[in-house]
């Protein structure tokens, strides 16, 4: 549900992601003239910090419309105190209730956290579908609508770890499609899997079973804004025209291959290079974007490392923005992983697949042409 920083350089193209369930049917901001309100059976809305995207289904899962906002938990129109939150859900959803009496509300992401709307408290790892509707809460909205809020998920331990929002993509790629049946990608089965959430706080999810087993988080994307716009590194950049793959992946190689330091004691060549002579100004950007992500997914195959396996042993699913999840397929395959499958609509389908479990929605058998 985060996408910042490196997501910024990687403007080639995207391969096409398999059919996955969910598939959106209308655009942003949907003409509500055009909406067959008569077959609505669940709003749903993916509520971050900085963005709201809200999503009207039908009882096949299917979405009928679609509304984006810029009005995250920390970008209300007005305070929270003066309505902020009703505001915002009102601006993004009103119009459908109207038309729509009674549709259930499900949310997930920020909007649940202690600075939303009302915090639905972390449910501890192993985490399962049935774990996060157990941990709903419900807010009542000035409007008269009963607001389902999905809680994250907490890793407790010596660094413990949070997920807020990530936890509805991971179970909208664990394999149900969009009636709640199983589809021939499922990795819902006993196979331990690896589904990586690129970002701004890039998540990494070990799944077993079903269940949020145990991830980790990376800074990626947060401290490559951060170093760009903050340190000197920034100064000598300029941002290119098109993404240079060659210095990204230069980059991938050098934190690969000597990154052993670590990612301090290499990430000062993204200057010392320029300074030389070998890395022009447009290059820098993406050789920093590649030596953050090589150092993470170093990281990463140490972590795999100690539990007998590497990133090349990996058949593992991708959650995120197109162009960003190329990025790390490229990134991925120096580590020998090539086995990296983009999941389409996991925000969707994680939110559908939630309320299902929840009961707020009983799915119909899906059409033979749905998609």
């Amino acid at each position: 549900m985060k996408q910042a920083g490196t997501a910024t350089l990687a403007n080639h193209q995207a391969p096409t992601a398999p059919d996955t369930g969910v598939k959106p049917e209308a655009a942003d901001d949907t003409d509500i003239a055009a909406v067959d309100f008569t077959h609505a059976a669940l709003i749903a809305l993916d509520w971050g910090t900085t963005s709201l995207r809200a999503y009207l289904f039908d009882a096949h899962g299917r979405v009928l419309a679609t509304r984006a906002s810029t009005a995250g938990i920390m970008n209300l129109p007005r305070s929270a105190a003066d309505g902020g939150f009703d505001a915002a859900f009102d601006d993004a959803c009103g119009a459908w209730l109207e038309h729509a009496r009674g549709v259930p509300v499900i949310a997930a992401g920020m909007v649940g956290s202690a600075q939303g709307w009302l915090e639905a408290p972390y449910v501890d790892t192993p985490a399962n579908a049935d774990a996060l509707v157990a941990g709903i809460v419900r807010v009542q909205t000035a409007s008269g609508a009963t607001l389902n809020i999905v809680p994250g998920v907490l890793q407790r331990g010596e660094l413990p770890n949070v997920m807020r929002g990530e936890e509805t993509q991971i179970f909208g790629a664990l394999g149900a499609d969009a009636s709640g049946s199983q589809n021939t990608h499922s990795v819902d089965g006993n196979a331990r899997s690896l589904i990586g959430l690129p970002g701004t706080h890039a998540k990494w999810a070990v799944v077993l079973a079903g269940r949020i087993e145990r991830f980790h988080t990376f800074m990626t994307g947060e401290v490559f804004a951060a170093l760009r716009e903050h340190t000197i590194l920034g100064r000598t950049m300029v941002t290119p025209d098109r993404p240079d793959t060659e210095a990204f992946l230069r980059g991938v190689n050098i934190a690969r291959q000597k990154g052993q330091a670590g990612v301090l004691a290499t990430v000062f060549s993204t200057r010392t290079l320029g300074l030389t002579g070998e890395l022009s100004s447009e290059a820098q950007p993406d050789y920093l974007s590649g030596l953050l992500i090589g150092h993470e997914l170093a990281g990463l195959e140490a972590v795999l490392a100690q539990q007998g396996s590497s990133l090349a042993q990996q058949s593992l699913r991708l959650i995120g923005n197109d162009v960003l999840c190329e990025r790390y397929r490229l990134a991925l395959a120096q580590f020998g992983c090539l086995r990296a499958e983009p999941v389409k609509h996991a925000t969707e389908r994680g939110l559908w697949r939630v309320a299902v479990e929840a009961g707020l929605v009983r799915p119909s058998a899906q059409p033979a042409h749905a998609r």
